[in-house]
């Protein structure tokens, strides 16, 4: 079982991948923008609670997911935690963006929860 924060600004998908990684049997923390994330990150590592695993969407109003994922990155103690960004958006440079801000991965929209669980299990093994 890992630790995943989430965030999605989408309520539907955001309550999707919760219940998809929920069934999986991970323990799940929401953030519904680029910004909350960050401060879930912050203070998950105030806590001792490090998630193991972050999922974010790229657009998300208030901060977008690279972003995010560039100041979560620079966090001590997060260098290593792989993040794997959502988007409908799969244009080779949208790809390459989010990779370079720090991204184990890139899934495109729609994904089906098998898909999901999937790719989270690939990266969480590496």
């Amino acid at each position: 079982m890992a630790h995943i924060l989430v965030a999605e600004d989408e309520r539907d998908i955001r309550e999707l991948i919760n219940f998809t990684l929920m069934f999986a049997g991970h323990q799940v923390t929401l953030a519904s923008n680029g910004a909350e994330a960050v401060e879930r990150a912050q203070s998950a590592l105030t806590d001792g609670k490090k998630p193991d695993l972050i999922m974010m969407d790229v657009r998300m109003p208030r901060m977008t997911g690279y972003e995010a994922c560039r100041q979560i990155k620079g966090m001590e103690g997060f260098r290593d935690t792989p993040v794997i960004f959502l988007s409908a958006k799969g244009q080779d440079e949208e790809i390459q963006t989010g990779l370079d801000a720090g991204a184990a991965a890139y899934i495109l929209k729609p994904f089906t929860p098998d898909d999901l669980t999937r790719r989270v299990e690939e990266i969480l093994q590496k």
